[in-house]
């Protein structure tokens, strides 16, 4: 058989050289005669047997070859893509307390870690004599009020002056005035939680002279039970992004996915960057979160309950630029046909991609092995 295939190929190839040769001097008499009309009906018969070869070579190439493949059936699903952009976590319950009063501390009622409530009092500064004062003028508001009352009581029954019970009722509420402003004064040197909270570190001990305006302040108090994320996003959301969206929030340095809301949205755009800003609150029922924390989150603009999507990495470029992936048909057992099938690809996102045309539920498709198969070519799996 190798013989007379041989043979075969030998006699063609003498038969094509000699009608190479033949053809060579046609078309040297043509060129040489200046047949014009004869050399344009020449090349069209050449073309006609390149295009003719090319065909046939194009045919002769393709790998009948089988290859070991992974398949895959496509399901409709629920298909989401998310933006992702990174934040800092933060609460806005997080503050130093700075005294109101400049006096020694004479009482400091918590530590570092403890846990404290609204209205707490954290601590008392020295009054300076204060009190003391406060008790006179106390004093001195009683006996107005008594004098005021009896005053009132004559003038109720047309007896005295006018002009004594209104002397009356000025030093009252004069004297009334002074306990209010010293009692406020006196209120400032008492230190109370501003909130419900723990104190984080505490800068000052007790006895130590302190007043309002400290850089570090007496004591740093956080509730990590308000925590959020704040970060920037694209103009381009604009009306995408509304409160209450759904946001996940991972934060890489505990390994923890929590599931966040929008809260705010800005109304400002940074010409800068384009971009304008949003709060992301976030539960913290273990206490994990802290300000400063970086978080990455994904936020869902887009949503089909019925998508088709297929693997990205199975999904190929032709030398058109035509997007395709490989269909399995004559399918039988473990065995079927590669197809190269065109596809318009959507969304893509956690390396699943939306086919919008060419792949239908229930089609299958290779999905592993996809680099060493060619149209036609037999699979098995």
């Amino acid at each position: 058989m190798k013989k007379y295939i041989t043979l075969v190929l030998t006699t063609a190839l003498l038969i094509s050289c000699g009608q190479k040769e033949a053809s060579s001097a046609s078309i040297d008499a043509l060129i040489e005669g200046k047949k014009v009309t004869e050399l344009q009906a020449k090349k069209s018969q050449l073309q006609a047997d390149i295009n003719k070869i090319d065909a046939a070579l194009s045919a002769l190439n393709v790998k009948v070859d089988e290859a070991l493949v992974g398949i895959a059936t496509v399901k409709d699903t629920l298909f989401t893509h998310y933006l992702e952009v990174q934040g800092n976590v933060d609460t806005k319950e997080n503050i130093l307390i700075q005294p109101e009063f400049s006096g020694t501390l004479i009482a400091l009622n918590v530590k570092a870690g403890q846990q404290v409530s609204k209205g707490q009092i954290l601590g008392r500064v020295d009054d300076a004599g204060l009190s003391q004062q406060l008790a006179s003028l106390e004093n001195q508001y009683a006996l107005a009020k008594t004098n005021f009352d009896r005053q009132k009581n004559l003038w109720d029954k047309k007896i005295g002056s006018e002009m004594q019970y209104l002397q009356a009722q000025t030093n009252m509420v004069t004297a009334q005035k002074g306990v209010a402003q010293l009692k406020a004064q006196l209120a400032k040197t008492i230190i109370r939680a501003p909130f419900t909270g723990t104190i984080d570190e505490v800068y000052v001990e007790k006895g130590q002279v302190v007043g309002p305006g400290s850089p570090q302040g007496l004591m740093r108090i956080v509730n990590v039970s308000n925590m959020y994320v704040s970060t920037t996003v694209p103009e381009t959301y604009v009306g995408k992004l509304k409160v209450g969206t759904e946001v996940d929030v991972l934060l890489t340095s505990i390994g923890k996915m929590y599931k966040g809301k929008v809260r705010q949205v800005g109304k400002f755009i940074n010409p800068s960057n384009r971009s304008f800003g949003i709060e992301v609150s976030v539960p913290n029922p273990q206490g994990l979160l802290r300000p400063n924390q970086v978080a990455k989150l994904r936020i869902i603009d887009y949503t089909n309950k019925n998508a088709v999507v297929v693997p990205s990495n199975v999904i190929q470029k032709d030398a058109d630029g035509n997007s395709y992936v490989y269909t399995v048909i004559d399918r039988d057992g473990k065995t079927g046909k590669a197809k190269k099938t065109i596809v318009k690809t959507g969304q893509s996102s956690d390396n699943l991609t939306e086919i919008l045309e060419g792949v239908s539920a229930d089609d299958v498709i290779v999905t592993d092995g996809v680099n060493t198969i060619s149209e036609g070519m037999k699979l098995n799996f």
